[in-house]
């Protein structure tokens, strides 16, 4: 046997076994099945019942023109002296992290509820319950509403004190009115402040994805611990540019205890 009768010998036993149905199944489910794959699936399928979608409907009023005021502008224009203040209607995406079941308490944000006159809390399994507030703060944008408390799932809390410059943590809200998504990043630094966002500020800052309507959502850790409640972005464009803000779980809960207690939270303060 010449070397080329050689060659194509070998080459066409290798086309036998390559194509060969017992080949096939013994070679490729090896490289495949007893391969094990990094996913977050495990730890999202318990904490994501627990965070929940919120809508609301609010009135404003509106502001009047100044001259309505001005007795000379009612005389002359003969504008009738008793006017019904304007209102607008307002709507409200957001979102909520349920961290009691028993009680039906949702966390979320101040401004995520504000004006509200009517609150719609849906669940992940697409269950709809009605809200009541329970208190706000502003100063600090924490905010505690209650549903009623019938089979619900709350999430596991973290010491957000612990937390570090680099850690893995996941995102999870309702962006744009889309429904229950989940970003994932890291903690890109902590105690943030002066931004000007809130009157209290000690941010968790992530680059998890945060856009409108992750207001109120969780932050949690790799365990499924809460580690911050999502709050503001940093953008120019209104989206997400991988700059976002979460309360610390710590700060949330001491608001929470107040409110709880008091439906408001009492600041001390000198002059």
């Amino acid at each position: 046997m010449n070397i080329n009768a050689k060659r194509l010998s070998t080459f066409l036993g290798m086309l036998i076994m390559l194509f060969s149905p017992n080949f096939a199944n013994a070679a490729l489910p090896l490289a495949v099945e007893t391969q094990q794959v990094s996913s977050l699936a495990p730890m999202l399928e318990k904490v994501t019942p627990a965070v929940v979608n919120i809508a609301t409907e609010g009135r404003v009023q509106l502001k009047q023109n100044p001259l309505f005021n001005d007795p000379f502008f009612k005389r002359f224009f003969n504008v009738p002296r008793q006017q019904q203040p304007q209102e607008r209607k307002t709507q409200s995406l957001g979102s909520g992290v349920i961290v009691d079941a028993e009680r039906g308490l949702v966390l979320t944000n101040s401004h995520v509820i504000a004006n509200a006159v009517e609150i719609t809390v849906t669940l992940r399994d697409g269950r709809q319950l009605k809200a009541e507030v329970v208190g706000s703060d502003p100063e600090t944008d924490v905010a505690l509403i209650k549903v009623p408390a019938e089979n619900l799932t709350d999430i596991m809390l973290s010491d957000s004190d612990v937390l570090r410059v680099g850690d893995f943590v996941v995102a999870i809200g309702n962006p744009f009115g889309l429904g229950q998504t989940v970003t994932s990043g890291i903690v890109s630094a902590l105690s943030r402040s002066g931004l000007g966002i809130e009157g209290y500020e000690d941010f968790i800052q992530t680059d998890a994805s945060i856009n409108p309507g992750n207001s109120g959502g969780a932050l949690v850790n790799l365990r499924g611990e809460l580690v911050g409640i999502n709050t503001a972005i940093f953008s120019q464009s209104g989206g997400n540019i991988g700059i976002g803000f979460a309360i610390p779980i710590n700060l949330a809960l001491q608001i929470t205890e107040q409110l709880l207690e008091k439906g408001e939270v009492d600041r001390g303060f000198i002059g």
